[in-house]
């Protein structure tokens, strides 16, 4: 604790964990907007290298949660059923990473934002959007590969996905479940990445495990939350959510 300390002050520690307890119940809540919340709140007064840091074990925590809520067998099963959208993104992630200097951060978050606020508030206006039946195949390939090519550049993969699985109007328990699988194996790649990076060290490794107890506490709360609503609500609370999270992608292109 000693050591954490000299990173920020205890005033400064409990702001982060109020914020990460606030992360957590989204995340239990509607199954996404964790590293946002933690990143945009931290940034705003800590080194945005530390809050990057602190988001790492939060964020593998509550995604294997999230995948393992029903067990290893449920958890397999959604892996099976959207293993189409899983197998391409994961190839156009390790094809785009590759193509991050071609693109600036502004463009891309641009282009995701944009497009992904706009959808979003259509459908609030009452307008449903539904995938056809005929060649779902083709059509989850094809936002499976949007979703991993803007991944692979940005690190945002979360509202293409989130908005694949509303448009099938997925059942809220499923939803959060591949969602815990999708960005739990990007949370394990990251954190491997940024031990590398040498962003997460013995220091700012102490910060991000002291995170985990309100993360996983408001995480709780959020999950208790998620049981207790219907689906059409649950939909209803997703896309205003993923509303937020695009219009902050649109900010940080416009202000980057």
């Amino acid at each position: 604790m000693d050591t954490l300390f000299t990173l920020m002050s205890p005033q400064v520690f409990a702001s982060a964990c109020v914020i990460a307890l606030l992360a957590g119940f989204i995340k239990g809540m509607v199954g996404f907007a964790m590293p946002m919340i933690l990143i945009s709140g931290l940034s705003s007064f800590i080194d945005p290298q530390l809050a990057l840091a602190g988001l790492m074990l939060p964020t593998v925590a509550t995604n294997g949660w999230q995948a393992l809520r029903q067990g290893r067998a449920a958890a397999w099963a959604s892996v099976k059923r959207f293993r189409v959208f899983l197998l391409v993104g994961l190839v156009t992630i390790l094809a785009s990473a590759q193509l991050v200097r071609l693109i600036s951060p502004q463009v891309m978050l641009l282009l995701i934002g944009a497009p992904v606020s706009v959808f979003v508030l259509i459908q609030l206006m009452g307008v449903r959007l539904r995938l056809p039946e005929s060649g779902r195949g083709a059509i989850e390939a094809a936002i499976g590969g949007f979703a991993g090519l803007v991944g692979g550049m940005s690190g945002v993969w979360g509202p293409p996905t989130v908005l694949y699985l509303t448009a099938l109007d997925t059942p809220k328990a499923e939803q959060l479940r591949i969602q815990g699988v999708i960005y739990g194996l990007g949370a394990v790649a990251l954190l491997g990445a940024h031990i590398g990076s040498g962003v997460v060290r013995s220091d700012t490794a102490m910060f991000s495990a002291a995170l985990l107890i309100p993360a996983l506490a408001g995480t709780w709360i959020g999950l208790q939350v998620h049981d207790r609503i219907d689906q059409a609500t649950f939909r209803r609370v997703t896309l205003i959510v993923l509303f937020v999270a695009a219009l902050n992608l649109v900010r940080r292109a416009v202000f980057y």
